[in-house]
Parts: structure tokens; C-alpha cells; sequence
């Protein structure tokens, strides 16, 4: 991503050298660069990048709906009264999606609706003997009594400081493992008051940093001059969460269509837009079906299946972790145990649609 979209130097709060998966008593860990943004200099690079490049802004504006002349999509409504139009309009609204959801674009399910809290420490204890070093680490924490149906995450962004947070999907794996009374902010208060890391921890930032996302198939993605990008269409990654670089290359899908419509084929009618649809699935989201069932069978698991899942990990290549996380049938395979069908069973009965195809 870093390369790919030239993303300065300078907004990157910390470089990280390896990622680290922790279960409730297990750990793993793996040689992979990354890099930690900083998101708020990250945002405004972008903006200044923009206004370099010729597009104009305006903040403060929030998206009412659709302008539809004689049936044709011409523009957005925004604020009270205000308008704008464009040959091509853009849903980049995320999950809320005004736009998409008017033209009836949007099919998004408040049962795979994820909900995530992060907040920014100093004073993080990143090599506590009873746990793996997180020094120059991302680590993604599978446990459900912190993250019910989801994950937790400390990445390291330099000498003590660390971004922490939550992140869990409100399903019925969230309702099994869940305490009702208890908010995505009260789990990572448990987190922290329970986890001696963070004995010491200080909060550096006053206001956290929430974030949305549906985490399922996305239906339609465009219609006549209109495509929707980003969470608008559900972009992130299913497996890790990761967002901004999903919806960066949807973004990118998007302008490759309009260009070709606007300059080529002269043409903005749905069968043209449906261009972008073809490239998210080619190059956004390959293999997307097969994430999010690796997504929905791993949250199935109860906290002793991590623990194993992590010393399987253990042993195998990095060729084999790299296969599995491209969905490759065959190496998941190697993952399972005759006492894992019980989930497959539970699966096929929550999505109502036979598991076997998959596996054959």
C-alpha cells in the first residue's frame, strides 16, 4: 500500500517487523513488515494530496440523498438545501450509505455489523514475561472474554506507546460469548483492567477512535453514473480487519471506470459502470466468499480451539500461513479436526446453504 499509493514517510507513526497472534494462554508469531499510521496526518495527506491534483472539498456537508431527474442520476443533495452535481457520483459514505441505500444499491445486515473502540497508550508494558515481546509488533488477540466474536489488538507505535483496541461483530457468536450489559467500551475497560500489561498504562489521547464496518458479501456495486467504494460495499478485509487498504483500491477501481466511461465509452449507463464491479471482485476482494467463511468458522470456535489453532500455526511454513490466508481449500484442510465439524454443522445451519460444495 505504502508504495503503491505513495504514502509519505511522515504519516506513519511507527514501523513495525513482525505480527504476533495471541489466544487466551497460546501465542504465535510471524516476520512481517507493517506499518502503523498515524490515521488523523494520514486523512490530511490525503486531502492536500487531492487539492493538488484538482479536486475540491467540502467539509461540514453531509449527504442527504440522491438528485434523480427524468430517472437519471444527476447529483447529491447534502446539509438542508444544498446541492452538487457530476456526471459520476461516488458513494464513499461507509456504513452508513445514504446514497446506495436509496437507489437500492446497499443490502447491509445489522447482524454482521462489526463495531470497533481504539485508544492511544503510554506506559504499555510491550515485553511482560507472561506474554510474547510486542516490541516493532502488530499483535491481533483471539479471546472472547475480551472480544466476543471478534478480536483485540496492541500495536506498538514506539518506546511504550501503543495503539489498543476492540473489535467484534454484533452476531450470534457475539450474543453467545457476550455479558449484555456490557458496551464495546465497558470490554475494553475489562481488557485493560485485567491484562497486567497494562498496569501502568496511560491514556495519551482524550477522545478514542470508533469505527463501522459490515462484514459481509456486498451485493450491487454500481447502477447507471452511480458506484459505490469503500464500506460503503463492505471493502474490509473479513479475516484481519484490515480496511484502509481495501478501500484505497476500491477507490482506485472506481477511478479506472470513470475514466473509461467518461473518456472512452462516453457511456455511464449501468452496463458500463458494472466495470467496477468486475474489477473489485478481480483485484479489491478475490477469493472474498472463502474469507468471510474462514471468518464465521474462526468465531465459532470457543477459546481452547485458539489456543490449539495457534500451536498448529506453529508448525507450519510460511508458504502454508500464506495459502491459508488466500483461502486455499486444500491448507485449510490441514487446519481442521474431526471435532471441528461440529462447527462446520453450526455454520451451515446459521447461512441455510450447503457446506460441501466448498470442500469439494
Amino acid at each position: 500500500m505504502m508504495t503503491s499509493f505513495g504514502i509519505p514517510d511522515d504519516v506513519v507513526m511507527h514501523a513495525t517487523e513482525s505480527v504476533v497472534l495471541e489466544s487466551p494462554n497460546e501465542h504465535f508469531i510471524q516476520d512481517q513488515p507493517g506499518f502503523v499510521l498515524d490515521f488523523e496526518a494520514f486523512k490530511k495527506f490525503l486531502v492536500e494530496d487531492g487539492r493538488h491534483k484538482g479536486a475540491e472539498y467540502r467539509f461540514d456537508a453531509r449527504v442527504r440523498d440522491p438528485i434523480v431527474e427524468d430517472s437519471d442520476l444527476v447529483g447529491v443533495r447534502y446539509n438542508r438545501d444544498q446541492e452538487v452535481f457530476g456526471e459520476i457520483v461516488i458513494d464513499a459514505t461507509g456504513p452508513a450509505a445514504p446514497l446506495a441505500k436509496d437507489l437500492g444499491i446497499a443490502n447491509l445486515e445489522r447482524e454482521n455489523h462489526a463495531i470497533g473502540i481504539e485508544y492511544l497508550f503510554e506506559g504499555v508494558d510491550l515485553n511482560h514475561p507472561e506474554f510474547a515481546d510486542l516490541t516493532d509488533a502488530m499483535m491481533l488477540r483471539l479471546d472472547h472474554e475480551y472480544a466476543p466474536g471478534g478480536y483485540s489488538w496492541i500495536f506498538h507505535t514506539g518506546d511504550d506507546t501503543a495503539k489498543v483496541g476492540i473489535c467484534y461483530i454484533q452476531n450470534k457468536r457475539y450474543q453467545e460469548n457476550a455479558i449484555h450489559d456490557r458496551t464495546v467500551d465497558g470490554y475494553l475497560e475489562h481488557w485493560l483492567d485485567t491484562d497486567p500489561r497494562f498496569e501502568n498504562a496511560r491514556q495519551i489521547a482524550e477522545s478514542p477512535v470508533r469505527g463501522s464496518a459490515h462484514v459481509q458479501p456486498p451485493g450491487s456495486m454500481s447502477t447507471d453514473s452511480f458506484i459505490a467504494i469503500g464500506d460503503t460495499v463492505p471493502s474490509v478485509d473479513p479475516v484481519w480487519g484490515e480496511g484502509i487498504y481495501k478501500c484505497m483500491k476500491s477507490a482506485r477501481a472506481a477511478a479506472m471506470t470513470a475514466d473509461r466511461c467518461l473518456t472512452r465509452t462516453k457511456d455511464t449507463s449501468a452496463k458500463e459502470m458494472g466495470v467496477y464491479d468486475d474489477l473489485w471482485k478481480e483485484q479489491v476482494a478475490p477469493r472474498q466468499d472463502r474469507r468471510l467463511m474462514m471468518t464465521r468458522l474462526l468465531y465459532l470456535a470457543p477459546n481452547e480451539r485458539y489456543d490449539q489453532l495457534m500451536r498448529d500455526l506453529d508448525k507450519l511454513s510460511r508458504d502454508t500461513l500464506s495459502d491459508i490466508n488466500d483461502g486455499s481449500k486444500r491448507e485449510i484442510l490441514k487446519l481442521l479436526y474431526p471435532t471441528d465439524f461440529s462447527y462446520l454443522w453450526k455454520y451451515w445451519r446459521e447461512t441455510q446453504s450447503g457446506i460441501a460444495s466448498y470442500f469439494s
